[in-house]
């Protein structure tokens, strides 16, 4: 029987803020950032046919919290929803929030938990190296994965120098 040689040497970093991004619009404001602007110098390729651009966000998720509060200010309830997109996740938390007989089903009044909310995106970048590795943020880190080259982690933590939220 045969053993499992290694070949490659991939490599993850993480990034741990040290604050939470403060809520969606700049979490959006960030990842959409490195999509426009494309700072890591990445270049389009071809896989199974389809060009793919140099920088493409390849999943996201975004969570909202909503607690039910009774008169004394007391947590009653609870719930947290999940969308795909910031679109969706606003005008979810909208309906929920508007939503007067799921709170009187719970006994309280609806607030947003934004302190508690979850955001994550990964996006997929093609080196000129021939490198592809993926980036994802939340909102207390960055991971950078699937590398090899240790100049890849050098323009990505230099890039994020430049970012206050990502410090």
């Amino acid at each position: 029987m045969g053993d499992f040689v290694q070949h490659t040497d991939v490599k993850s970093a993480v990034r741990t803020l040290a604050n939470p991004i403060v809520d969606v619009a700049a979490f959006s404001a960030i990842v959409e950032s490195v999509i426009a602007a494309n700072p890591f110098a990445c270049v389009s390729y071809i896989s199974a046919g389809t060009t793919h651009a140099p920088v493409e966000k390849t999943k996201e998720s975004y969570v909202a919290k909503i607690v039910y509060q009774n008169s004394d200010a007391k947590v009653v309830g609870s719930l947290s929803d999940k969308y795909d997109t910031v679109a969706g996740f606003n005008a979810g938390a909208a309906a929920l929030l508007a939503n007067i007989p799921l709170a009187t089903a719970h006994g309280g009044t609806a607030a947003r938990d934004s302190d508690t909310e979850t955001y994550s995106a990964t996006i997929k970048c093609y080196d000129p190296n021939g490198e592809l590795y993926n980036l994802t943020f939340t909102r207390s880190q960055v991971t950078l994965s699937s590398y090899m080259d240790d100049a890849i982690r050098a323009k990505v933590e230099t890039w994020a120098d430049t970012v206050p939220a990502l410090a």
